[in-house]
């Protein structure tokens, strides 16, 4: 598995079916949408000869070029940096509309490409993410997922201290390893580690918490949570009953919480991969549920820009618990990918709440946003306790053990 291509042709095969006949679960006759950089090329017609074998009606294929992006961010007027052409929405929405399969594809594949460039102007450009996303999710029309994909590129910000085909050949057994391609049975291994988390879950929504409280390090945060808040894992259906699941990896259980009561100081645990930016160092303090004061150490106005954008991109959408059971924070890597490091440790997000996290009356109070920015605040050294309404306190995760 060494070389400039990542995975081997036969591997990538392996990976293909279990991303499109698991994750993505298409369907026959779907269209499926896959979206990756520039880069990724071989994984991407892997993915397609993968899907047209399990009976897709058509693949339709996106690249985005981070190169074109900082040509953009150095060159455009200001006044058009944050200009989205109605199309590329438009377009998200009909796939929607037609019932169609999502497969995106992530993982730094030009990690340089927008460095040196001035960090207010990078965060005015938030492609490729879309606005409409959210709707999508929460009418949970598509059956989709996020992937990653190995690159030397992203193997060389992983792993500096080793030679280009010893640290490609181990992000490659890396990946492998926490998707659970490593199991004699993926399917089977991963069906069980949902049922785990769907279980923690289901107990935590349970108890009905007021609250949750984390505390580490640079941390001393208390997240809100809306009285019909429900704790979810990524086992999602459809409106029409497809399984899949959005991430895979996926170690998290998440839910939606009250936007306007989150309080506290919260430091970082993993940098931040933004838009092609790197965050390090983030330090953020919430006052009334908005976040008040964004500091970093590298990039802070890439995410002041993001958390800029409208009146909820500086107030919380999501807070999710990740336990030391799963796979990614055992191997102790950072990986500047928010799809993987947002599965090795507990993290909350600026801007877009789920609508399908709660219920009735709570969904008009729901966070509602443009962007939608994971950032990770947890790890071994942070606690996480639940609050009753009452004030009492409830253990949920320590040491990185749920004691729900």
């Amino acid at each position: 598995m060494s070389g400039a291509a990542g995975f081997d042709a036969a591997t990538r095969e392996r990976f293909a079916d279990l991303v499109v006949g698991f994750a993505a679960n298409v369907q026959e006759g779907q269209i499926v949408a896959i979206g990756a950089e520039l880069g990724k090329e071989e994984m991407v017609r892997a993915l397609a000869a993968s899907a047209y074998r399990h009976g897709a009606r058509f693949v339709d294929v996106t690249y985005f070029d981070l190169r074109v992006k900082r040509a953009r961010i150095q060159h455009s007027r200001e006044a058009y940096l944050d200009f989205v052409p109605s199309w590329m929405g438009e377009r998200l929405l009909e796939l929607g509309r037609q019932r169609c399969a999502r497969i995106g594809l992530t993982g730094p594949s030009d990690p340089s490409a927008l460095e040196g460039l001035d960090a207010a102007r990078a965060g005015r450009d938030q492609l490729p993410f879309l606005k409409e996303t959210g709707k999508v999710v929460d009418e949970r029309t598509t059956n989709w997922t996020a992937v990653p994909c190995p690159t030397a590129a992203w193997a060389a910000l992983v792993h500096p201290g080793l030679g280009p085909d010893a640290a490609l050949g181990r992000l490659c057994e890396q990946l492998l390893h926490v998707c659970r391609l490593d199991e004699a049975d993926p399917i089977a291994a991963w069906r069980e580690r949902q049922a785990a988390l769907v279980g923690v879950a289901e107990r935590l929504s349970a108890l009905r918490l007021d609250a949750l409280r984390f505390t580490g390090p640079g941390t001393d945060l208390a997240v809100g949570l809306l009285p019909s808040s429900r704790f979810q894992a990524a086992a999602f259906e459809t409106v029409d009953g497809i399984r899949h699941m959005p991430n895979l990896p996926s170690e998290e259980i998440f839910t939606s919480p009250d936007p306007e009561r989150t309080e506290g100081v919260v430091r970082s645990t993993k940098p931040l991969v933004l838009g092609g930016s790197i965050v390090r160092g983030l330090e953020v303090e919430f006052r009334a549920g908005r976040a008040v004061r964004i500091e970093a150490e590298e990039n802070a106005e890439v995410l002041r820009g993001y958390a800029a954008r409208d009146e909820g991109a500086a107030r919380l959408g999501e807070v999710a618990l990740v336990d030391g059971q799963g796979r990614i924070g055992a191997l102790e890597t950072v990986f500047f990918d928010t799809l993987l490091d947002e599965n090795a440790a507990s993290h909350i997000a600026l801007g877009a709440a789920f609508a399908f996290a709660v219920d009735g009356p709570d969904r008009e109070r729901l966070n509602s946003s443009a962007i939608h920015v994971d950032f990770m605040i947890g790890g071994p050294d942070v606690d996480v306790i639940g609050l009753t309404a009452d004030g009492a306190e409830v253990p949920v995760l320590r040491d990185g053990v749920w004691h729900v």
